[in-house]
């Protein structure tokens, strides 16, 4: 299992090149890879671009770039454009991101979501590979759309995918899957079972499964779990992730999945998420206790060699 780090989430206080620079460093302690998800600041594939051009190992992902605001041909182009910078390390995380953003904030349509990523993949996949894409979907629409970019091999593509519908889309269209809030039952159960048949039948390689869980290395555990649950309140109260914290236990929030204390504990469940079949780790490192986040990543640089 390879072990990345998340970050940028606190994009509003930094730059994409200082940001970029802070990869250089996750990729100077030894991690396999970094990962950056969409918010409400800068542009994630353009910083990962120029963490691109000033890395040389690292693997470079989106955690993960929304649908809706980008037509499959405009991400094809970039994500394409991206991957050539990145000399072949970008990884496509993409996602649905949720009805309170797409229809609440940006007044799109959240109807049928599961259709609507059917139809974007089928755009996006082709239209990475180079292909001359014409599909006329419900919803979404591409005539002759081709990308030409010669050389340029098309980027892995992850679907943030949680529902039975949704993973099956990700094993049977895409390269896997990249989640966050699921817990290892649910992961067991659920996640990989749905993700690996649909891959398999569809004739495609074993998927990549990017797994995300915040992490903290802490003297207090629980102590630790209380102010992991007010950091992360939010995800508890969205749908997507309220169905998986769900099946991984009744009453159950964001805390209680959290990987929190000694070194013998992570390494036991980085141990465990292995040996289920996560062939990705993205740790979300947490701020629990003073010196949290260095020993952490430490720890966690020690189990990616």
């Amino acid at each position: 299992m390879k072990i990345g780090i998340m970050t940028g989430m606190d994009r509003g206080a930094a730059t994409p090149v200082a940001l970029a620079q802070r990869l250089q460093e996750i990729e100077a302690q030894g991690f396999h890879s970094a990962w950056i998800p969409q918010g409400f600041a800068f542009d994630t594939i353009d910083t990962l671009s120029l963490a691109g051009h000033l890395t040389s190992k690292l693997v470079l992902g989106t955690a993960v770039t929304p649908t809706y605001p980008r037509h499959p041909t405009a991400l094809a182009t970039q994500a394409l454009t991206a991957a050539s910078i990145c000399g072949g390390r970008f990884v496509l995380g993409i996602g649905l991101s949720h009805k309170v953003v797409i229809e609440g904030m940006l007044g799109l349509s959240f109807d049928k979501p599961a259709r609507h990523m059917r139809e974007y993949l089928s755009i996006l996949m082709p239209a990475l590979r180079g292909e001359a894409v014409t599909f006329e979907g419900e919803t979404l629409t591409a005539r002759n759309f081709q990308v030409s970019l010669p050389g340029v091999e098309p980027p892995k593509v992850v679907v943030a995918a949680l529902g039975p519908v949704m993973l099956r889309l990700a094993g049977r269209m895409a390269d896997g899957t990249i989640t966050w809030m699921v817990g290892p039952r649910t992961m067991e159960q659920h996640v990989l079972p749905e993700l690996a048949a649909a891959a398999a039948q569809a004739g495609r390689p074993a998927p990549m499964v990017v797994a995300g869980l915040p992490i903290a290395l802490a003297a207090d555990p629980a102590a630790a779990r209380e102010k992991i649950a007010k950091t992360l309140q939010i995800y508890g109260t969205l749908p997507s992730y309220r169905a998986m914290l769900d099946r991984e236990g009744p009453g159950l929030g964001p805390a209680d999945i959290a990987v929190v204390g000694d070194e013998r504990a992570l390494r036991a469940a980085a141990d465990r998420l292995a040996g289920l079949g996560v062939t990705h780790l993205m740790a979300s490192v947490m701020n629990v206790e003073e010196g949290a986040t260095q020993r952490t990543r430490q720890l966690l640089a020690e189990l990616a060699d």
